[in-house]
């Protein structure tokens, strides 16, 4: 999907019609296009983007590391490697024309650079991205007030995504709403009991899709 020059107001506002019924540029999981996408920003958009400001705060919320372990194909994304960015950049081992005590110093000295960086490193936060379908009783429940009350549920670990209505049959629609957790401290349980406890508007609750992330 291409937006233009996202320096410019307009390809935001592209980006904020695109990103209306969408969690994330490709799919239902953050990816390498979506950090293609952020890194081409100058920053986060208007408030009154709130599409494309919602989505922009929600890949904010991963670390550099986090987002450059985004699956994908980055070597379409990214203009050039950074340099040293990997762990597969250090070279443990000097070159053979090196006489072995000067080998061995240069090794010693990059594997200590290797170990700094590896301890340098965030601990990952495994979350994983959830696709909730919110039943109501009847064709007469309010499902705007619905969805309000779902996006009212607030805890560490817990971020709300895109949201449609989707039809079920004899007129009643159900609401399909998308999140992210981080999995040490939210479950589908909890989100399915805290749901739930507004009885007089939900039905049920199932999960549509789970996938880690």
């Amino acid at each position: 999907m291409s937006f233009g020059d996202l320096k410019t107001e307009g390809a935001v506002q592209k980006l904020n019609a695109y990103l209306a019924d969408k969690s994330y540029i490709e799919g239902y999981q953050p990816t390498a296009a979506d950090v293609a996408v952020f890194d081409a920003l100058s920053g986060a958009p208007k408030d009154s983007l709130n599409h494309a400001l919602r989505w922009y705060k929600h890949i904010a919320s991963y670390s550099k590391a986090e987002r450059s372990g985004f699956p994908g194909d980055k070597s379409k994304n990214a203009a050039a490697p950074a340099a040293n960015d990997d762990d597969d950049d250090v070279d443990l081992f000097g070159s053979d024309d090196e006489n072995d005590a000067e080998a061995e110093r240069i090794k010693q000295e990059r594997l200590q650079a290797y170990q700094e960086k590896k301890a340098k490193k965030p601990a990952l936060v495994a979350k994983s991205s959830i696709v909730l379908d919110v039943k109501p009783w009847d064709d007469e429940t309010d499902m705007a007030e619905m969805e309000r009350c779902v996006r009212s549920i607030a805890t560490d670990g817990l971020l709300w995504g895109a949201s449609k209505l989707v039809p079920v049959g004899y007129g009643i629609k159900k609401l399909q709403i998308g999140c992210v957790v981080e999995d040490d401290k939210v479950g589908t349980d909890f989100l399915e009991e805290e749901i739930t406890k507004f009885e007089d508007l939900v039905q049920s609750v199932d999960v549509a899709a789970f996938q880690k992330i």
